[in-house]
């Protein structure tokens, strides 16, 4: 797992419109990159459209926020049109972007063990640095914490 002041590892991913996005293309901007684990999921839902809610707060901040998942860029564009999401979602079909900041790892539900992402958020500065990191996130009431912890 990456921490604060660790440079964040550059990475391009599509986005739903089939677009490369570089997170080093936002540098000067504050990042708020959030791994979650799958669309149109309960948590997840809650997850991206609190931060949606939030989006104007964010952008009127000079964040962007950008959301990350293994789903496909078909199932991102399904789950934007669903719950009118104004934010970047990217599509990280392999997991290397996720295995790079240390979010897949092994996971238990009912007693079984797998692979999977762990919720996690990490808080890019205008220079590329890691400012803040949560772990094992609570979707609910988590993007007005990032966005309180932004404005302080």
């Amino acid at each position: 797992m990456l921490n604060v002041k660790d440079k964040a590892p550059d990475f391009t991913l599509l986005d739903t419109n089939n677009n490369e996005v570089t997170l080093s293309s936002f540098l000067g901007k504050k990042v708020v990159l959030y791994f979650y684990p799958k669309d149109n999921t309960p948590g997840c839902t809650t997850e991206a459209c609190e931060f949606s809610a939030n989006y104007d707060e964010f952008i009127a901040n000079d964040t962007v926020i950008v959301g990350v998942s293994p789903d496909s860029i078909k199932s991102h564009s399904g789950f934007i049109i669903k719950q009118n999401l104004k934010h970047i979602l990217l599509s990280d079909i392999n997991k290397d972007v996720a295995k790079a900041y240390g979010v897949w790892q092994v996971r238990k539900n009912y007693g079984k063990e797998y692979l999977g992402i762990v919720r996690t958020t990490f808080v890019i500065d205008k220079e590329g640095k890691i400012a803040k990191v949560y772990k094992s996130v609570k979707a609910a009431g988590h993007a007005a914490k990032v966005l309180a912890d932004l404005v302080k």
